[in-house]
Protein backbone atom coordinates (compact mmCIF):
# COMPACT_ATOMS: atom_id res chain seq x y z
CA UNK A 1 0.00 0.00 0.00
CA UNK A 2 1.88 3.67 -1.08
CA UNK A 3 2.17 6.21 1.46
CA UNK A 4 -0.50 8.82 1.52
CA UNK A 5 0.19 11.88 0.15
CA UNK A 6 -1.34 15.63 1.71
CA UNK A 7 -3.21 17.93 -0.36
CA UNK A 8 -2.33 21.09 -0.38
CA UNK A 9 -4.90 23.73 -0.67
CA UNK A 10 -4.31 26.97 -2.66
CA UNK A 11 -6.45 29.44 -1.87
CA UNK A 12 -7.27 31.78 -4.65
CA UNK A 13 -5.89 35.16 -4.93
CA UNK A 14 -8.82 37.26 -4.71
CA UNK A 15 -10.15 35.29 -1.85
CA UNK A 16 -7.15 36.53 -0.19
CA UNK A 17 -7.65 39.77 -1.05
CA UNK A 18 -11.32 39.93 -0.31
CA UNK A 19 -9.81 39.07 3.64
CA UNK A 20 -7.40 41.46 3.65
CA UNK A 21 -9.94 44.31 2.50
CA UNK A 22 -12.31 43.14 5.15
CA UNK A 23 -9.85 42.70 8.04
CA UNK A 24 -8.42 46.66 6.78
CA UNK A 25 -12.06 48.49 6.54
CA UNK A 26 -12.68 47.06 9.87
CA UNK A 27 -9.50 48.10 11.52
CA UNK A 28 -8.57 45.00 12.46
CA UNK A 29 -5.04 45.75 11.45
CA UNK A 30 -1.70 46.80 13.80
CA UNK A 31 -2.99 49.66 14.51
CA UNK A 32 0.00 51.68 13.05
CA UNK A 33 -0.25 50.78 9.73
CA UNK A 34 -3.97 50.98 7.70
CA UNK A 35 -4.48 49.98 4.05
CA UNK A 36 -7.98 49.99 1.71
CA UNK A 37 -8.47 49.66 -2.53
CA UNK A 38 -7.55 52.68 -4.12
CA UNK A 39 -10.89 52.21 -6.27
CA UNK A 40 -13.63 50.48 -4.70
CA UNK A 41 -14.51 49.06 -8.02
CA UNK A 42 -11.27 47.43 -8.91
CA UNK A 43 -12.46 44.14 -9.34
CA UNK A 44 -8.79 42.75 -9.00
CA UNK A 45 -8.46 44.18 -6.28
CA UNK A 46 -4.86 44.99 -7.05
CA UNK A 47 -4.03 48.95 -6.70
CA UNK A 48 -4.15 49.39 -2.42
CA UNK A 49 -3.32 52.89 -0.78
CA UNK A 50 -1.55 52.71 2.51
CA UNK A 51 -0.69 54.37 5.26
CA UNK A 52 2.15 53.66 7.84
CA UNK A 53 2.53 55.83 11.31
CA UNK A 54 6.59 57.11 11.70
CA UNK A 55 8.17 54.75 14.25
CA UNK A 56 9.14 56.20 17.33
CA UNK A 57 12.47 57.61 18.03
CA UNK A 58 12.94 58.08 14.02
CA UNK A 59 12.92 60.71 11.44
CA UNK A 60 9.81 59.82 10.71
CA UNK A 61 8.12 59.86 14.17
CA UNK A 62 4.22 61.87 14.29
CA UNK A 63 4.60 61.34 10.47
CA UNK A 64 2.15 59.44 8.40
CA UNK A 65 3.36 57.74 5.74
CA UNK A 66 1.60 57.46 2.39
CA UNK A 67 2.02 53.98 0.11
CA UNK A 68 0.69 52.49 -2.91
CA UNK A 69 1.12 48.76 -3.11
CA UNK A 70 0.06 46.66 -6.36
CA UNK A 71 -0.59 43.37 -5.67
CA UNK A 72 0.09 41.39 -9.29
CA UNK A 73 -1.85 38.38 -10.61
CA UNK A 74 0.68 36.22 -8.42
CA UNK A 75 0.12 37.83 -5.15
CA UNK A 76 0.65 36.56 -2.39
CA UNK A 77 2.91 34.15 -3.60
CA UNK A 78 5.15 37.38 -4.88
CA UNK A 79 5.27 40.58 -2.73
CA UNK A 80 3.44 43.39 -4.08
CA UNK A 81 4.93 46.10 -5.42
CA UNK A 82 5.63 49.43 -3.38
CA UNK A 83 5.42 52.97 -4.94
CA UNK A 84 5.99 56.25 -1.90
CA UNK A 85 3.69 58.79 -2.13
CA UNK A 86 5.18 60.56 1.06
CA UNK A 87 9.15 61.87 -0.40
CA UNK A 88 11.21 59.78 1.45
CA UNK A 89 15.05 59.62 1.53
CA UNK A 90 16.01 55.76 2.05
CA UNK A 91 18.59 53.81 -0.16
CA UNK A 92 15.42 51.78 -1.02
CA UNK A 93 13.69 54.19 -2.06
CA UNK A 94 14.57 55.16 -5.73
CA UNK A 95 14.00 58.90 -7.39
CA UNK A 96 10.27 58.57 -8.17
CA UNK A 97 9.16 56.49 -4.59
CA UNK A 98 9.59 53.17 -6.38
CA UNK A 99 10.67 50.18 -3.38
CA UNK A 100 13.55 48.75 -5.19
CA UNK A 101 15.66 45.85 -4.04
CA UNK A 102 13.30 44.89 -0.93
CA UNK A 103 13.83 41.35 -0.86
CA UNK A 104 17.42 42.12 0.39
CA UNK A 105 15.32 43.59 3.62
CA UNK A 106 12.10 41.38 3.26
CA UNK A 107 12.07 37.85 3.03
CA UNK A 108 8.61 37.36 1.19
CA UNK A 109 7.27 34.16 2.16
CA UNK A 110 3.26 33.28 0.32
CA UNK A 111 2.10 33.04 4.11
CA UNK A 112 2.77 36.50 4.38
CA UNK A 113 0.13 39.64 3.79
CA UNK A 114 0.02 43.58 2.90
CA UNK A 115 -0.14 43.95 6.80
CA UNK A 116 3.19 41.70 6.78
CA UNK A 117 4.97 43.95 4.36
CA UNK A 118 3.59 47.57 6.03
CA UNK A 119 4.98 46.71 9.62
CA UNK A 120 8.01 45.22 8.29
CA UNK A 121 8.68 48.82 5.93
CA UNK A 122 7.71 51.06 9.12
CA UNK A 123 10.26 48.80 11.11
CA UNK A 124 12.80 49.18 8.65
CA UNK A 125 12.42 53.27 7.51
CA UNK A 126 12.74 53.28 11.95
CA UNK A 127 16.49 51.25 11.77
CA UNK A 128 19.24 53.17 13.71
CA UNK A 129 21.27 52.95 10.31
CA UNK A 130 18.49 55.74 9.32
CA UNK A 131 18.42 58.19 11.77
CA UNK A 132 21.10 60.46 10.49
CA UNK A 133 19.44 60.62 6.73
CA UNK A 134 17.86 64.01 6.14
CA UNK A 135 14.17 63.63 5.45
CA UNK A 136 11.93 65.83 2.85
CA UNK A 137 9.06 67.67 4.37
CA UNK A 138 5.68 66.24 5.68
CA UNK A 139 3.37 66.97 2.81
CA UNK A 140 6.17 66.51 0.15
CA UNK A 141 5.27 63.80 -2.35
CA UNK A 142 6.69 62.03 -5.18
CA UNK A 143 5.71 63.51 -8.82
CA UNK A 144 2.42 62.38 -10.48
CA UNK A 145 1.08 60.90 -7.23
Amino acid sequence: MAGSSQEVIVVPRNFVLLEELEKGEKGQTDMTVSYGLIQDDDIYMSEWLCTILGPPNSQLENRIVSLRLSCGPNYPNEMPTVQFVSKLNYPFIDGNGKATQLSRFITWKKTMRMEHLLVNLRQLVGKKDYLKLKQPGDNETYPGM
